[in-house]
């Protein structure tokens, strides 16, 4: 460090970046999380700039130099805000300088940072060193000392003008289509996004006076503060409102800008407005440290595409939780009503399965094959739904956004353990009933339809190789079955995103209104029935759409795995339990003990499975976009087991004081 501070007493040019850059190579830890040796690093720099007032004197007046003659206001509005671009256009900007990053300008501040903090990881240790290390670097470069008055004038005038860029960026959101659709109101009232701007236009001008007149007085930024309070409240009420009607992509993007923009004006203006040279200090340490962040993670895909979908996320979430609710039973007519719907699934699975292998028979091209597949599967599944019948595979991805919900609810996100409990019991106890009445009804009606074929035909529809090759793909341990049960959990993950997706766009788009005006619908149905056909849709888009796709997911991955090489394939629960049935007719029934046990605990795995995958996923998706937290897993898992060893049956059958519960419900 010692001979860079000499060589900046030497003569080396006072605005080349080149000493800041090797300075800051010298106090850089050699690992990032070692704040130790960054504080050494920093003790040994200000003991240097304390004993020797020549190094003192050159570095402020160096560092001055390189902030005075740069451009400043685009650090200041540019880095940490998104810019106006479309969310899809700055992914792809975001992309093509990740592989190819973009050309520096030593003229602007903005690419000093970058050049200067070139590690992505500075900001670790940058952030982490303590407040008072920062202090004794400020009073040992005298920063205070006023001998660069026209440096300072310099840098608050960059401030003023930034100040003006971000007042005119926020008026122009807040005269957003996307932002008046979805705050109506905004149009009723005088708009405080445009109000600000006319309050900071008139406090620019009088600091630009105060500057040039030291005897007059410059306003000061309190009316200005009001109005972006208000404009926070508009965002705010635009967010919830959001959440009632729809969300998208660019309305996320739309909304994250002008917070950020919002953050940063109040940020500069408390710069400007501040006397205290400490808290002045404090603020623009603050400042740098967001500033370095931002810049170290300016490329950063993953914290943009998460940042960017979290209400999206948390709207398709929350359409499963709304959903999910109707995947509890609270009571035992509850119970038999979603054992009944069940079967009713159960049923039309046995006809489903038959159908799969029947055209598995025809021997078709593999993109033909996996097209009837898909057909059989997302038109079998889409009459399921139709019929108000369910599968029990599709209820994890439901239920787990309606408990992350529960928890995010219960005392600000923080759930007792007592209260998850009881709905995990009875989401638990749902999903068993639903499990039974799928199986319970696949199983006999295909063996039903197996005897039926037998004895029509003369014979067996199935050879024995088919029959076979069914039970060998049940087989937990010599084929496998739970890995492609884990793939069909992730594609039920997947569906359950894909029906939240379409139910937010359903209400977002307004799809039933405008169903509900087409006029060839209107002559053709009359006005009651193209209404009632919107509503429906509207209510049934996500169910439909999350069916259709799961059913194209299951019926072409395992084409895929074929045409790949791959070893990837679906095993769903309720058509292994029905291909199990149609093997042991195909097989006269002629099959050993261990083969029978075999494929029923292969069954039962595939189940767990599928059951457990989906509902991981969608768990942690719906705690993720809810921002929710259960820090008592521990407790849980011994309040489940207290429960189950003192009561099991609960887990399976609903107790008689849940009649009372949920008729309360």
């Amino acid at each position: 460090m010692e001979h860079i501070l000499q060589a900046l007493i030497e003569g080396t040019p006072s605005a080349d970046i080149q000493p800041l850059v090797e300075l800051v190579d010298a106090l850089r830890p050699k690992r990032c999380d070692d704040i130790a040796a960054a504080t050494n690093n920093f003790q040994a720099l200000t003991f240097l700039l304390n004993k020797h007032a020549e190094y003192r004197k050159a570095f402020r007046h160096y560092l001055f130099e390189l902030v005075s003659k740069r451009n400043a206001i685009h650090l200041f509005t540019d880095v940490g805000i998104l810019p106006n671009a479309s969310f899809g256009s700055e992914l792809k900007r975001k992309l093509g300088f990740k592989l190819l990053p973009p050309a520096y300008n030593d003229n602007y501040l903005r690419d000093v940072l970058g050049q200067v903090f070139h590690q992505k990881t500075d900001h670790v240790w940058f952030n982490a060193l303590p407040e008072d290390i920062w202090e004794d670097v400020a009073n040992a470069l005298a920063l205070d000392a006023g001998d660069e008055p026209s440096s300072g004038m310099h840098f608050r005038g960059e401030l003023l003008d930034a100040v003006q860029v971000l007042s005119y960026r926020i008026s122009s959101i807040g005269l957003e289509p996307e932002l008046v659709r979805n705050y109506p109101a905004i149009e009723e009232y005088e708009s405080p996004f445009l109000m600000q701007n006319v309050e900071v236009r008139r406090y620019l001008d009088s600091q630009w006076q105060a500057i040039h007149d030291t005897s007059t007085t410059p306003e000061d930024t309190r009316q200005i503060l009001v109005l972006l309070d208000q404009c926070h409240v508009v965002i705010d009420k635009a967010r919830k409102h959001a959440q009632q009607n729809g969300v998208s992509v660019s309305f996320t993007y739309l909304l994250q800008r002008l917070k950020q923009s919002e953050q940063r004006l109040r940020t500069l203006l408390a710069l400007l407005d501040l006397e205290d040279s400490r808290q002045r200090r404090q603020l623009s340490l603050a400042l740098l440290r967001e500033l370095l962040y931002a810049d170290n993670h300016k490329y950063d895909l993953r914290n943009f595409i998460s940042s960017n979908a979290e209400l999206l996320a948390n709207k398709v979430t929350e359409h499963a939780s709304k959903t999910g609710e109707h995947y509890v039973t609270h009571s035992k007519a509850d119970y038999l009503q979603m054992l009944r719907a069940a079967m009713g699934a159960g049923l039309i699975i046995g006809f489903m399965a038959l159908i799969k292998i029947g055209f598995a028979k025809l021997k078709a091209p593999p993109l033909v094959e996996a097209f009837l597949f898909s057909m059989n599967y997302s038109l079998g599944f889409m009459l399921v739904h139709v019929l108000h019948f369910t599968i029990a595979t599709k209820q994890p991805a439901m239920t787990a956004a309606h408990i992350a919900e529960q928890i995010r609810e219960s005392n600000g996100g923080e759930a007792t353990v007592e209260s998850i409990a009881d709905l995990a019991i009875k989401v638990f106890r749902t999903q068993f009933v639903a499990i039974l009445g799928n199986v319970c009804i696949a199983m006999p009606t295909a063996y039903v339809i197996a005897l039926c074929g037998s004895w029509l035909y003369g014979g067996h529809w199935i050879t024995p190789e088919k029959a076979q090759h069914l039970l060998h793909e049940l087989d937990p341990l010599r084929s496998l079955a739970l890995f492609h049960a884990a793939i069909a959990g992730v594609c039920l993950f997947l569906a359950g995103l894909i029906s939240g997706y379409h139910d937010n766009t359903a209400i977002y788009h307004q799809i039933p209104e405008r169903i509900a005006q087409l006029p060839w619908l209107r002559r053709l149905f009359g006005a009651a029935r193209a209404q009632r056909l919107g509503n429906y849709l509207g209510d049934n888009l996500g169910g439909l759409a999350g069916n259709f796709y799961f059913g194209i997911m299951l019926g072409s991955i395992g084409t895929l795995g074929f045409i790949l090489g791959l070893p990837i394939d679906i095993r769903h629960i309720t058509f292994s339990a029905a291909n199990f049935a149609y093997a042991l007719v195909a097989l006269d029934h002629q099959i050993g003990f261990d083969t029978a046990l075999t494929s029923m605990l292969g069954i039962v795995g595939i189940g767990s499975v599928n059951l457990l995958v989906s509902f991981g996923l969608a768990l942690f998706v719906a705690l993720k976009s809810r921002r929710a937290r259960f820090n008592q897993k521990g407790a849980f898992v011994r309040e489940m087991a207290r429960r189950f060893m003192r009561t099991p049956g609960q887990f399976f059958m609903p107790p008689r004081n849940d009649d009372q519960a949920g008729q309360q419900q």
